[in-house]
C-alpha cells in the first residue's frame, strides 16, 4: 500500500495518482466525487423522461435514471482503467439534452394528450370510437422515443470511436479554438432555461430557497471549515477543519430543502391536487412501493433502436461538443494532479474510451451519453486526492447504485421544485464553463466581440424562430427537413458552427484569436523545467505494456502507447513564459 508524501514534499497531494488508499478512505473519499456529481447526473434521466412523455411514469422515471447510474459507473470504470487512466468520473452529459429537446419536438415525436393515453383512459374503446379520437398506448409512446434517441446516441458514438482510434482528433483541433467553444458550450446553459422553469413552476418559494441555500453555503460559507472529529491509526481521535459547505454544499441543500417539504406536507400546506402538488415529498410515494430491490440493465431492453438522419444529427453536433470539452478535461485533470501532460495516444484513447461508454450508454436505453465531469477534475484541488484508486471506487459505487432499483427510486421522489432549484445552478455552471474559455482570447478586439456576441445571440435566434415558424423549412424531402430542422433547432450547434465559420474566415492573428493560450491547454507540446521530456509512463496500458513493446506496429495505432505522431508545436518561449506565469486552466 503507498503511503501519502511527507509533509514539505514537493506536491501538496494527500494521495498522489497511483497511491492507493485505505480501504475505508477509499470509499469514503469515492462516495465523496459520487455526491459531488449526483446532482448533475440524477438530473438528466430525469429531465429526459419528461421529453419521451414519460413523466407521468414514476416508476418508469426510475428505472431510466437506475439505468443512468449503472452505465455512469461502467463508463467510469473503463476510462480510469483502460482509457486516459487519470482520476475522472464520467457523468451524464448535458450537452445531449438541447440536441433531445430538438429532436423531440418534431411533429412526429411531440408528446400526444395525456387524457388520451390507455393507462389514463377512464372510458372504453367504443367511448372512444364514438369521440373520433386515437388512444395511445402509453409504453410504447415513450419507448419509441426512446428507441430514437438510442439510435442516435449510438451511430454519434461510432463517430467518436472513430475520432479516437483513427487520431483525427489532432487534425479537428488545428481549426477549433476558443471563438468556437465560447458559444458552443455557453447556448447549452442558455437554452435549458425552460427545464429548470418546469420543475420550479410547481412551488417558485421552495425553488428559490433551495437556489438561495446553494449561494449560502458555496459562496458565503465555501473558506468556513468547522471543526469535525476524526479518527486515524496514528492520531487516534482528534479534531480536524474539513471544508463541508465548500464540498457539500449541493447535498446540504437538499436535505433542508426536501425536510422543509415534508413539514409543510405534513401540514398541508401543499395541496394534494394542482401545481403544488409536485412539491409534496408524498407525490411519487408510490415509486418506491412499487420499484424492485435489484435492476439489471442490459441491451434492448426498451426494444430495438431506431435509426433515423435526425436523430444522429443531432447526437452528433453534442459528441462533438463533448470531444472538445473532454479533450481539456484530460489536460485540467493532469495538471492538477501533478502528473505530466497527456500524450496524444492516451488523449485519443480517452475519447475512444468515452466513445465506446456512450455507445453502451445507448444501447441499454439510459436516455443519455456520458463525458468526463469538470466539477470532479476540479475538487481534486480542495480534497487533494488525485489517486486513481478512489475514481475507480467511485465508478464501483455508481454502478452498484444502478443495480439497486429501490436507490433510484428513491431519487425520483426529490420534489420536483427542490430539484429545479438545483438544475438552475447546474445549467448557469454549464453556461459559466463556456465563458471561462474568453481568458484566452483577446476581449478588446473588435472582431472576437463580433463573432462572440453575434455567434451566442444568432445561436438563441433561429431556435426559436423555428418554433414559431415549423413550417418554414420545407425541401420536399421529409427525412432531409427533419435533420436540418433538429441541427437549427439545437442552439449550440447554430452559435457552434457561426463562431466555427467566422473564426477560420475572418482574418486574425493566433494570439488575437487565443489560440496559442487555448491550445497549450490541450495539448503535449511544453517540456519540463529542465528542458527535458516527461515521463509519461502514467498512461501505460496495465498488464499488456510487455507485449506492446515488442509489438512494433504499435507506433502506428493512434491509441495505444508508443505512437510517434507530435502535435502542432507551441513556441518554445511561450511555454517558458506559460510555466512562469504559471497559467491556470
Amino acid at each position: 500500500m503507498a503511503k501519502r508524501p511527507a509533509a514539505g514534499s514537493e506536491t501538496s497531494l494527500e494521495y498522489k495518482l497511483t497511491d492507493i488508499p485505505p480501504v475505508h478512505l477509499c470509499f469514503i473519499f469515492g462516495l465523496q466525487q459520487v455526491l459531488l456529481s449526483i446532482s448533475s447526473t440524477i438530473s438528466i434521466p430525469l429531465v429526459v423522461s419528461r421529453y419521451v412523455c414519460a413523466d407521468h411514469l414514476d416508476l418508469v422515471t426510475a428505472e431510466i435514471m437506475a439505468t443512468f447510474l449503472f452505465m455512469c459507473g461502467v463508463c467510469t470504470l473503463l476510462q480510469d482503467l483502460l482509457g486516459v487512466r487519470l482520476p475522472i468520473l464520467q457523468g451524464g452529459c448535458h450537452k445531449f439534452l438541447p440536441a433531445i429537446a430538438a429532436l423531440m419536438s418534431l411533429d412526429v415525436w411531440k408528446c400526444p394528450p395525456k387524457e388520451l393515453m390507455k393507462s389514463v383512459w377512464n372510458g372504453t374503446e367504443a367511448d372512444a370510437v364514438d369521440l373520433n379520437v386515437t388512444l395511445y398506448d402509453d409504453t410504447e409512446v415513450w419507448q419509441a422515443r426512446m428507441r430514437e434517441i438510442q439510435g442516435g446516441i449510438m451511430l454519434a458514438s461510432l463517430v467518436q470511436v472513430a475520432i479516437g482510434c483513427t487520431g483525427i482528433l489532432g487534425f479537428l483541433l488545428n481549426y477549433l479554438g476558443p471563438l468556437t467553444i465560447i458559444p458552443c458550450i455557453t447556448l447549452v446553459g442558455l437554452s435549458l432555461v425552460n427545464v429548470a422553469l418546469n420543475f420550479c413552476a410547481s412551488q417558485l418559494g421552495i425553488a428559490a430557497l433551495t437556489v438561495c441555500l446553494i449561494f449560502v453555503f458555496s459562496l458565503y460559507l465555501g473558506n468556513i471549515k468547522p471543526p469535525l472529529p476524526a479518527w486515524s491509526r496514528k492520531e487516534g481521535l482528534h479534531i480536524i477543519n474539513y471544508p463541508v459547505f465548500k464540498l457539500f454544499s449541493v447535498i446540504l441543500t437538499v436535505i433542508i430543502a426536501w425536510g422543509l417539504c415534508a413539514i409543510l406536507t405534513s401540514y398541508d400546506v401543499f395541496l394534494p391536487t394542482g401545481p403544488e402538488k409536485m412539491a409534496r415529498t408524498d407525490a411519487k410515494q408510490h415509486v418506491l412501493q412499487q420499484s424492485r430491490w435489484f435492476f439489471f440493465p442490459y441491451p434492448g431492453q426498451w426494444g430495438m433502436p431506431t435509426i433515423s438522419s435526425a436523430s444522429f444529427a443531432a447526437m452528433l453536433a453534442a459528441t462533438i461538443t463533448s470531444i472538445i470539452e473532454s479533450v481539456g478535461d484530460y489536460y485540467a485533470c493532469a495538471r492538477i494532479s501533478d502528473v505530466p501532460p497527456p500524450p496524444a495516444h492516451a488523449v485519443n484513447r480517452g475519447i475512444f474510451i468515452e466513445g465506446v461508454g456512450s455507445l453502451l450508454s445507448g444501447a441499454v436505453g439510459s436516455g443519455g451519453a456520458t463525458t468526463s465531469y469538470s466539477q470532479n477534475v476540479g475538487a481534486i484541488g480542495f480534497t487533494r486526492v488525485a489517486s486513481r484508486a478512489v475514481f475507480v471506487t467511485a465508478g464501483l459505487i455508481f454502478l452498484v447504485s444502478g443495480v439497486l432499483g429501490k436507490l433510484g427510486a428513491f431519487l425520483t421522489m426529490i420534489p420536483d421544485p427542490v430539484l429545479g432549484g438545483v438544475l438552475l445552478v447546474g445549467f448557469g455552471l454549464v453556461t459559466s464553463v463556456g465563458l471561462s474559455n474568453m481568458q484566452f482570447v483577446n476581449m478588446t478586439s473588435s472582431r472576437n466581440l463580433t463573432i462572440i456576441g453575434s455567434a451566442m445571440l444568432i445561436g438563441l435566434m433561429v431556435p426559436e424562430y423555428l418554433h414559431k415558424y415549423p413550417d418554414v423549412i420545407n425541401t420536399g424531402n421529409s427525412e432531409f427537413d427533419q435533420a436540418i430542422k433538429v441541427l437549427l433547432s439545437t442552439s449550440m450547434f447554430v452559435g457552434g458552427a457561426l463562431g466555427f465559420i467566422l473564426d477560420n474566415t475572418v482574418p486574425g492573428s493566433d494570439e488575437e484569436r487565443g489560440i496559442l493560450k487555448w491550445r497549450a491547454q490541450v495539448e503535449l507540446t511544453c517540456e519540463d523545467d529542465t528542458g527535458t521530456p516527461t515521463d509519461i509512463s502514467t498512461y501505460d496500458l496495465p498488464l499488456i505494456m510487455p507485449c506492446l513493446k515488442k509489438l512494433a506496429c504499435s507506433r502506428y495505432i493512434p491509441c495505444l502507447p508508443g505512437f510517434n505522431v507530435r502535435p502542432p508545436k507551441i513556441p518554445s518561449a511561450y511555454c517558458r513564459k506559460k510555466r512562469k506565469a504559471n497559467i491556470n486552466p
